[in-house]
């Protein structure tokens, strides 16, 4: 019976009084758009961030604007951040974390140009081989990375 009348009330309300209810019960989070970025070398691109707590070392991306789809998101970065262009990109893993409350895509992309910081945040960009990945960045990260390309290479065979 309950149930009844709430549904009742429910259906009966405004819609933006549905809507506002649906945003203040439910979870709130971030959308980040990443990318493990290849050279034709098979040298995974890596950028050094001024406010990125540790090394600072890590994989490309930032957060998307409203609206955006990831794979724009992704490439506007790189673009602002270290003024490059990707080739391909192909969507290969979705992850969630609880602190901060965030949702990352994350693309295998490729490119032949020239990454060089265009913004305050970045401090470096470098390419570093599979195996010599630099000290100090996140595990997560490189198990991520470790983790598509060995998908990716054996997705090839």
């Amino acid at each position: 019976m309950l149930k009844q009348v709430l549904e009742t009330i429910w259906l009966l309300s405004p819609r933006s009084i549905r809507r506002w209810t649906m945003r203040v019960t439910n979870t709130r989070f971030t959308v980040t758009a990443a990318g493990i970025v290849m050279n034709m070398r098979g040298e995974v691109l890596l950028l050094r961030h001024r406010f990125r707590s540790g090394s600072g070392w890590g994989i490309p991306g930032g957060f998307l604007s409203s609206g955006e789809q990831p794979e724009a998101g992704l490439r506007r970065e790189l673009r602002e951040e270290i003024g490059l262009e990707l080739d391909t990109a192909q969507l290969v893993s979705v992850r969630a974390f609880n602190k901060p409350q965030q949702v990352e895509i994350v693309f295998l992309a490729s490119t032949k140009g020239t990454a060089l910081p265009q913004s305050m945040e970045i401090k470096g960009a470098s390419w570093f081989a599979i195996d010599s990945l630099p000290e100090g960045l996140p595990s997560d990260q490189r198990s991520l990375i470790q983790h598509v390309l060995n998908d990716g290479a054996k997705h090839q065979d």
